[in-house]
């Protein structure tokens, strides 16, 4: 018998008591904090919402009838590179041109300079790609200079989008060393268990090493028993998957980042290949990003986002998600709606295909 679990995301479209409830009543079994753009104590009247939610409709569905708290993972920062603060969003067009500057010394009041990591800057040689925000942005650079705060580079919009505060960043073929946990994720592992953190999820995770920290900060934070789960997002991760296993409660294939790490068409092939990797051992695993992107604008979802979900419970993945589509989405509910019902229709016909 299979059953699956099905996270969602909490944001400003679904952080009020009233769509917490119906997302549980839909089949909502736990939900994500994204603490990339903030920390654990500035969501704490989001947690009492969650916890409120789940207990007016969580224990009445038999799949929780024995637990007394929802399963709220923290999504930490991790060593994932991401844009600086901007003082208010921005609409890029192909062929804008902006400067990337060092995170804090950009000027707020220049919407063309952009802050990011200091450590990116002297890697973004002429022809360098930027992918922003998953790849829905792409900037090339043009010139690395030197001004007067250090190293700076001119770039060039290619692939068009909204631009955000927080975003991710990816440079194709380099790769960045930076440490497993920032000083925010230390201070939000610290209050995880007060704020009752049931999984911690680390973005990025490189090899055992990430794992092993995060797994002594837990200790050190008398939070041992929180699940770890390891997200999946560049090709360290993907080659050194077997070495990761046996360090982590639950792989977590985020298909965001680690669409930008490889040619897209060879992402469901890496993904059948964890997927199969995880079976092989019995290591539960997540699939994740964009399984109902559309439905962050539209009601209903298109036909190649059912079949994605149908495939995921296929493979045997222990647990899906939707992030922006209940955290900023127009139609968070009705999202969680297709995710459980297609779901539980895939559980449904492979049950009856193993007399189950």
């Amino acid at each position: 018998m299979m059953c699956t679990k099905i996270y969602g995301t909490i944001g400003p479209a679904c952080h009020d008591t009233d769509t917490l409830v119906r997302l549980f009543e839909k089949g909502m079994t736990g939900i994500r904090i994204n603490l990339s753009h903030s920390d654990l104590s500035a969501c704490s009247e989001w947690i009492k919402n969650i916890e409120f939610a789940y207990k007016k409709t969580g224990q009445c569905r038999a799949d929780n009838a024995n637990k007394t708290k929802p399963e709220i993972l923290m999504d930490l920062c991790g060593p994932e590179l991401r844009l600086g603060r901007l003082r208010i969003e921005r609409e890029l067009r192909a062929g804008d041109m902006l400067t990337l500057v060092a995170e804090g010394r950009n000027n707020l009041f220049d919407p063309t300079e952009l802050p990011v990591p200091e450590p990116v800057l002297p890697h973004l040689a002429s022809g360098q790609q930027i992918l922003v925000d998953d790849g829905m942005i792409l900037l090339e650079a043009e010139e690395l200079f030197r001004d007067r705060t250090g190293y700076a580079a001119e770039c060039k919009v290619v692939r068009a989008g909204v631009l955000k505060s927080g975003k991710s960043i990816a440079l194709p073929g380099i790769t960045i060393e930076s440490p497993t946990l920032t000083e925010s994720d230390l201070e939000n592992i610290r209050l995880a268990k007060e704020y009752g953190i049931t999984g911690v999820m680390l973005p990025f995770v490189r090899n055992q090493d990430d794992l092993r920290n995060l797994k002594q900060a837990l200790i050190d934070a008398d939070a041992g028993d929180i699940r770890i789960f390891a997200k999946i997002e560049n090709m360290d991760g993907v080659k050194r998957l077997p070495e990761l296993l046996p360090y982590c409660d639950e792989i977590v294939i985020a298909r965001g980042d680690l669409g930008n790490a490889m040619p897209l068409w060879e992402l469901p092939v890496v993904q059948e290949q964890i997927a199969t990797a995880c079976r092989e051992v019995g290591k539960p695993f997540m699939v994740v990003t964009q399984m109902l992107a559309s439905m962050e604008r539209t009601a209903v979802p298109t036909r190649a986002e059912v079949s994605d979900i149908f495939r995921a419970t296929q493979q045997g993945a222990a647990s899906v998600m939707l992030t922006g589509e209940t955290a900023a989405g127009e139609h968070p509910v009705e999202a969680m709606e297709y995710m459980v019902n297609t779901v539980r229709a895939a559980e449904g016909y492979l049950n009856r295909l193993t007399g189950k």
